[in-house]
């Protein structure tokens, strides 16, 4: 039987994609309706976490394709899903956030906050701000995120900041990860995605790209550090308070090295995940040293990006024909506003399937997709991350999408400025 052309599975999956975006912007109504149904709460929390969202819809499109073309057809669809990128977020989460590496990394902030001649509270900020996404060009965006959300709760969020300035840092901190990652050509997913099909290699990244987001990342940590200087001051870490290091050497080393091995497999998941168990035996084994896992909170990332890769597998025949034939200006632009309701990888690796495209328009999709990268939750991949650590210190646990964008929108202005004026 010929299915009507509205019943299409790309028809559909377009239609449910769309109802699973607004879903994420909608999670504090799942929040409200659990008080106001306690009957049914647990199922109403469900729906209310960000990190659920894609992963119940990625169920809903399953089902609508084994109705629509049957069993064989739908596991042929899902096993042609690549779902490399969660599985790797999630062990490079667990890794990062392991206390000898977050030890580490904030001994290395508090160092290079003493050469700074300003008050503590403020350089730490700063550096979180700022040198922590940068770093995620060495490190992936996705470990940048979970170390820099980390060491903002344990020395800022924990201290009963105000709204505002909670957002402010949300705004800045995703977006200065999106495009933090731009100074290598291995670090920022939108970037990985096309580098080896048009050839880039670090140093085309970095003269690029990567220089004109360091300018953007620290005038963004300036910002939103001078802006809030008084609150700062008042409420966040001092004295060294936030750097207690009691990890031995040889145990953070140890730990560098599954970091770094995992990075380096970071395509390969059957050697990360073979790496991330030896990991899991090692913590257990010198357990005295470590804190809980953050299992949970990666697992639920991985389950938000895996159904965004079941969900996007079926967007492209719409993004490819709005992306193909834009003038670059306009198209740098339509990219930015495409990735705050797609993942900006998914995006750029769409763009990478129109054949024959100028150097500009590379250069435009993907400035595009990292600047508006900040911009929601599912802009970009380590987004997830950071909610997840980050969100208990939120009014019912729950991240407004619509404040996260107004706070996100001057950093991404900034990025524009960048991106565009040095074009």
């Amino acid at each position: 039987m010929t299915l009507p052309s509205y019943l299409s599975p790309e028809i559909i999956a377009a239609v449910i994609f769309g109802i699973a975006v607004v879903h994420t912007f909608s999670t504090k109504f799942f929040a409200h309706l659990a008080t106001l149904q306690p009957r049914h709460a647990g199922f109403w929390h469900l729906l209310g976490e960000v990190e659920v969202v894609f992963g119940f819809w990625a169920l809903v499109m399953v089902l609508a394709l084994l109705a629509l073309t049957g069993r064989d057809e739908t596991v042929r669809y899902i096993e042609a899903r690549n779902f490399t990128e969660p599985m790797f977020v999630f062990v490079i989460m667990v890794i990062a956030a392991s206390k000898p590496i977050l030890n580490t990394v904030i001994g290395g902030v508090h160092g290079l906050a003493s050469f700074i001649p300003v008050r503590r509270e403020l350089t730490v900020f700063f550096l979180c701000m700022s040198a922590v996404p940068l770093l995620g060009s060495l490190i992936t965006e996705p470990a940048a995120m979970t170390l820099a959300a980390l060491m903002l709760k344990d020395c800022y969020f924990r201290r009963d900041l105000s709204t505002k300035l909670k957002y402010a840092i949300l705004g800045g901190l995703f977006v200065n990860v999106s495009i933090g990652g731009t100074m290598t050509s291995f670090a920022a997913p939108p970037v990985l995605m096309v580098a080896h099909k048009w050839g880039w290699d670090s140093a085309f990244v970095f003269q690029n790209f990567g220089w004109k987001a360091a300018l953007a990342v620290i005038a963004t940590a300036l910002i939103v550090t001078t802006v809030h200087r008084r609150e700062l001051i008042g409420k966040g870490c001092f004295d060294g308070a936030c750097s207690q290091i009691d990890t031995p050497k040889s145990v953070a080393a140890v730990h560098i090295l599954f970091l770094a091995g995992v990075v380096v497999f970071a395509h390969h998941a059957a050697v990360f995940m073979g790496l991330f168990l030896f990991f899991l035996g090692y913590t257990e084994a010198y357990k005295q040293f470590q804190d809980r896992l953050i299992l949970r909170e990666g697992l639920l990332v991985a389950f938000f990006l895996g159904g965004l890769v079941v969900l996007g597998g079926l967007q492209g025949w719409w993004l490819q024909s709005v992306l193909a034939g834009v003038e670059p200006k306009v198209l740098y632009y339509l990219a930015t506003a495409l990735t705050a309701i797609t993942d900006n990888a998914a995006l750029t690796y769409l763009a990478s399937l129109v054949e024959g495209v100028s150097a500009d328009y590379q250069y435009a999709v993907v400035a595009g997709a990292v600047t508006g990268g900040g911009l929601t939750i599912i802009a970009n991949a380590p987004n997830p991350a950071g909610v997840a650590i980050l969100k208990s210190h939120f009014t019912d646990e729950t991240i407004s999408p619509i404040m996260l964008l107004i706070a996100a929108t001057p950093p991404t202005v900034l990025a524009i400025i960048a991106f565009q004026l040095l074009w």
